[in-house]
């Protein structure tokens, strides 16, 4: 099982094993820190390690991917997916206005969108990669990326120490909320697609 390696290596890395385990989660999310974080909390509940510790180590891990995928996508830029946008932006219901009305929302409101994207699940992962192609400021982006990631470490965290070795029944919890969260984006994509195509068969 996924969650006896991430045991094991907590076991024996400790502050260090956390910091890697968050660092693989953002940038492959199906290891996911909903099983990271409350053992690591599990782990400090036991006295092995420091419950602060615990939160700053994941935060810390987590931020390094964060900061590697939003240097990567600010090194390609929104100008080069322009044209792909303007031939497959139907299909991925984004338009070039909307991204030139986006660019404008991160520009202003960057921060809030980043900040609370960091507490949902699935939408945290990915982030990131909006306000590096936008060219959100790389200082708003880490400030607002780290309140986020801590708050949502610090959750996960607690709630490991808490409920000690029946942090399994943490997942009964959050599992269904990001299964929540991932219908209502394809509810979103199927409903925005489906408009779409009502746009264009009229000018048809």
């Amino acid at each position: 099982m996924m969650s006896d390696w991430v045991i094991r290596l907590i076991e024996q890395a400790g502050y260090l094993g956390v910091a890697f385990l968050m660092f693989l989660e953002t940038l492959f999310p199906p290891i996911p820190s909903e099983v990271i974080m409350p053992v690591a909390g599990v782990a400090a509940a036991k006295g092995k390690l420091s419950l602060g510790w615990v939160i700053a180590s994941g935060t810390a891990g987590a931020m390094l991917g964060n900061i590697v995928w939003y240097l990567a996508a600010r090194a390609l830029g929104i100008i080069r997916l322009k044209p792909f946008i303007l031939r497959w932006g139907r299909w991925l219901t984004i338009e070039w206005d909307e991204i030139v009305r986006a660019e404008r929302w991160f520009g202003t409101r960057g921060w809030l969108i980043v900040g609370v994207g960091r507490l949902l699940p699935t939408v945290r992962s990915i982030v990131s990669v909006p306000a590096g192609l936008l060219k959100m400021r790389f200082l708003t982006f880490t400030i607002a990326s780290s309140v986020g990631t801590a708050l949502w470490t610090a959750l996960l965290a607690g709630a490991g120490y808490l409920m000690g070795a029946r942090y399994h029944d943490i997942d009964r919890v959050i599992g269904p909320v990001a299964n929540g969260v991932i219908v209502a984006i394809l509810a979103l994509y199927a409903v925005r697609l489906w408009r779409g195509r009502k746009v264009v068969a009229s000018f048809d």
